[in-house]
C-alpha cells in the first residue's frame, strides 16, 4: 500500500478463541490499538483491535473484530498492519516517521552520493538503514545512529551518512 507506515505485525494464534500475537512498533507499543482500523500491505482487509494485552516490552495477545477461532486468526500469522500516512499526525521539528526515510538521498559529509535509501531494516539489534548505489549491485546497510547518520533532513530529500571505519575500509 503506497503511503502507508506499517505500525505492527500479527504472528501465532494464542489459544483457540481466535486471539493472536502482534508486535507493535509504534513509539508507544500499547498505543497501536488507539489508531482505529489497520490494512494489510495491500490495503485491501481492515482490522479493528478489540482488545490488547501485554506479553512484553512491545508484544501483546490481540482480539481482531470478526477473528473467533483459532483457525482465523492463523491464517493471518505474518499480516503486516499499515494505517495511511495522512491518517497519522505531522512529526514534532526533529522528527520523522521511518517510512519517510525511504527514498531519500544518502550523502556523505562532503557531498559523496552513496545512493538512495530503500528501507529501514532491523533485526533485532537496532535500525539499520538500507541503501542502493547510484551504480546499482548490492545494497549497504549502516547503523541507523546519531553516530552514523547524523543528519536527517526530509524536506531536504537526504540523510548524511558517516560510514564506520570498518565499512570505508572494505
Amino acid at each position: 500500500m503506497k503511503n502507508a507506515v506499517l505500525l505492527g505485525r500479527l504472528g501465532a494464534a494464542h489459544g483457540v478463541r481466535g486471539e493472536i500475537r502482534l508486535q507493535s512498533f509504534t513509539a508507544d507499543p500499547s498505543a497501536i490499538a488507539a489508531y482505529g482500523p489497520l490494512l494489510d500491505a495491500r490495503g485491501a482487509r481492515r482490522f479493528v483491535i478489540a482488545s490488547l494485552r501485554s506479553i512484553g516490552k512491545d508484544m501483546f495477545v490481540a482480539r481482531l473484530e470478526g477473528v473467533a477461532d483459532r483457525e482465523a486468526a492463523t491464517a493471518l500469522t505474518g499480516v503486516e498492519l499499515y494505517l495511511p500516512r495522512a491518517s497519522l499526525p505531522a512529526p514534532e521539528e526533529d522528527e520523522f516517521y521511518l517510512a519517510d526515510l525511504e527514498g531519500l538521498r544518502a550523502e556523505t559529509g562532503a557531498g559523496e552520493t552513496l545512493g538512495v535509501v530503500i528501507a529501514v531494516r532491523n533485526f533485532g539489534a537496532g535500525d539499520l538503514l538500507e541503501v542502493r548505489p547510484p551504480a546499482g549491485g548490492e545494497t549497504m546497510l549502516f547503523p541507523f545512529t546519531k553516530a552514523v547518520v547524523p543528519i536527517v533532513d526530509v524536506a531536504g530529500g537526504r540523510v548524511v551518512v558517516e560510514p564506520p571505519l570498518e565499512i570505508e575500509g572494505e
